[in-house]
């Protein structure tokens, strides 16, 4: 073969690998321009898994994967560009703002649901039926690391016997919530406890365990109460309340554990991703159908009208961030 032959065949398989290469790089670029990544919370978490399953009956081509790494998780991944939607059962923090700043990702803040935190007890527990703020915050907080063991430390009404905890771990969207609620001050927590990002494992231990406290979100108590007893929370106004039924929560008569849970999307995945949109809209338009299904409570009307204008126009930032445990969500939209 002529040496003008060999250049001609090589340079045609070049050029036929160049032209593969650019189909390859277009297509997986059109793929990624497809695909919605979701991770975050657990409390939250079964709202997001079913609307993506109904989203995928609506729009079968549609690539959306839902991910539970906890609060703290999906926000590191969320501020280092890796998912598009952060789940959250909690604000996001200053130094989370920061890290997203850093990294040129702005975010829309979207309440989707509420949510109660239950207190709960074993059920052979009859003495532990209404606990003060005051009295959760000497058993949670951190001063009390090491110190608070039994149940008559808290309330001397309270028999002599071992006090066991199980909570949320401290990377978690609930155990900040909890702990700003009860001791005014978002992870000022006790460490000597059992701790685990899978509540259904607290529901075990303290459902196992004779003088446990814990607290975990409402729909793991709603699926469990034939195994749990809920305490009760001494209100602002001196009333023993439960989140139990949901409409304390609606009502913000449940106060202070009584909070919202988010959604944070990236603008910049909203920009160049006409799939995060869609499915945002969808989540937005069609997530209050399965919120009760999954064990959380459906925000007020008004709330809805609010959170599909502010997506609508794309405001970013947070306003919650100054929000107190137990102030109406409405007046933060």
């Amino acid at each position: 073969m002529s040496f003008h032959s060999r250049f001609k065949n090589s340079f045609i398989l070049t050029f036929l690998m160049i032209i593969a290469t650019t189909i390859n790089a277009c297509s997986s670029s059109e793929e990624k321009k497809s695909q919605v990544s979701l991770d975050g919370a657990a409390v939250g978490f079964p709202i997001s898994l079913a609307v993506a399953e109904e989203y995928g009956k609506f729009k079968p081509e549609a690539k959306v994967s839902v991910a539970s790494s906890g609060t703290g998780g999906g926000f590191s991944k969320f501020c280092n560009g890796d998912i598009d939607i952060a789940g959250a059962s909690r604000t996001i923090r200053d130094e989370e703002i920061k890290k997203c700043q850093s990294k040129n990702i702005k975010f829309v803040e979207l309440p989707v649901a509420l949510d109660g935190i239950a207190v709960i007890a074993n059920r052979q527990n009859n003495f532990a039926k209404c606990l003060t703020i005051k009295e959760l915050g000497k058993i949670w907080g951190g001063k009390s690391d090491g110190k608070i063991l039994r149940w008559n430390q808290v309330n001397s009404k309270f028999p002599n016997e071992k006090l066991k905890l199980y909570a949320p771990s401290s990377d978690t969207g609930t155990f900040d919530y909890m702990t700003q609620a009860v001791t005014g001050k978002a992870k000022n927590g006790r460490t000597d406890y059992t701790a685990t990002q899978n509540q259904n494992l607290l529901v075990q231990g303290v459902s196992g365990d004779a003088t446990a406290l814990g607290y975990v979100g409402i729909s793991y108590y709603i699926q469990n109460q034939e195994k749990l007893n809920l305490v009760a929370v001494e209100s602002p106004t001196g009333k023993c309340e439960k989140p139990v039924p949901v409409d304390n929560v609606i009502k913000n008569i449940y106060t202070p554990l009584s909070r919202p849970l988010f959604i944070y999307v990236s603008k910049k995945s909203l920009d160049t991703k006409p799939a995060v949109k869609e499915f945002v809209d969808f989540y937005l338009e069609n997530s209050w159908k399965w919120v009760d299904s999954v064990g959380y409570v459906a925000l007020p009307d008004e709330a809805y009208i609010k959170v599909k204008q502010k997506f609508a126009t794309g405001e970013t930032g947070t306003k919650f961030k100054k929000a107190k445990p137990g102030e109406p969500i409405t007046n933060f939209i």
